[in-house]
């Protein structure tokens, strides 16, 4: 099995920078990942230094998919999310758009925790599940090079909880071979990763690659045990839960025989929500799979 070392830390989804990995379709492969916080908090006493380490979410990458063609999807099965350190971190950071109620007096709040047993040690007396998820995924556009701070129709900063073992996400390409990233690891994060930072680890991710030939995609989308993920990004939540709900219509409508009007009534009553960072306007919009079979 090819293994994808974190290091050197990239903060981009580039084209233009050498290759980490070569994959066949099908082939399984170990993704290692530095946290969002470029391995700068690893105790209590530690702190997040943007003058000597200015970006976050480095990522894993390029791989590139043999036969990978523009027009194509991405297929890729989340394995395994494992914790390398057995500890994961955060820090309290500004708290931006809550100031106008909370103000702006934040402590920095560096908190690290252990991990142990399939849970996250928060303190002597709580502890949280552990609920592994990647918050950046992503293949590289044909133009530009976004950072990994935003998020758009080639995947990047998705900082959806659905982006998390047993899952499938279908990405465009838009390139020969794709050239896949992937990293930001986190050991749980709520919805919304109210301010901007996760229980963030370093982790090897074990993942499978597949390709979709002649099958296009609009925009990233998740399939999980038990549901269909439309994901958007746009300026406003408002907008990206349109654009969203808009995707999975049409994908009902594609792949599972739905008409769109049918559909667009059915999601009315059952779709749910899920919220990447509050703040970069990413969504995904799910139905139980079950719905989806049965069209009528």
């Amino acid at each position: 099995m090819q293994k994808v070392s974190a290091y050197p830390l990239i903060y981009e989804f580039s084209r233009h920078l050498a290759l980490r990995a070569t994959v066949d379709p099908g082939e399984t492969l170990l993704v290692e990942s530095e946290d969002a916080l470029s391995g700068q908090i690893r105790t209590a006493g530690d702190r997040r230094d943007k003058t000597t380490m200015p970006y976050s979410n480095p990522v894993a990458g390029p791989i590139a998919v043999r036969g990978a063609e523009p027009g194509d999807t991405l297929l890729v099965r989340i394995e395994e999310i494992r914790p390398t350190l057995g500890l994961c971190s955060t820090y309290t950071a500004p708290p931006r758009a809550l100031g106008e109620w909370l103000g702006g007096d934040v402590p920095h709040g560096a908190h690290v925790c252990p991990i142990r047993d399939g849970r996250i040690h928060w303190s002597e007396t709580l502890t949280l599940p552990y609920a592994p998820m990647l918050g950046c995924i992503g293949t590289t556009p044909h133009w530009g090079v976004p950072t990994t701070g935003p998020a758009g129709p080639y995947g990047g900063n998705l900082d959806l909880v659905e982006v998390a073992p047993g899952c499938q996400v279908l990405l465009p390409v838009f390139i020969e071979g794709a050239y896949l990233y992937l990293g930001d690891a986190h050991a749980a994060m709520g919805h919304g990763e109210l301010s901007a930072t996760g229980l963030e680890m370093a982790a090897e991710t074990r993942i499978t690659v597949d390709l979709l030939k002649g099958k296009s995609v609009p925009a990233p989308r998740i399939v999980t045990a038990d549901e269909l993920v439309a994901v958007a990004t746009a300026g406003s939540l408002e907008r990206a839960i349109a654009q969203a709900t808009s995707y999975l219509i049409l994908w009902l409508e594609e792949e599972y025989g739905w008409n769109r009007w049918r559909a667009y009534d059915l999601l009315t009553h059952v779709m749910r929500i899920s919220i990447g960072y509050f703040g970069s306007g990413t969504v995904g919009v799910k139905i139980p799979r079950e719905y989806a079979s049965a069209a009528c």
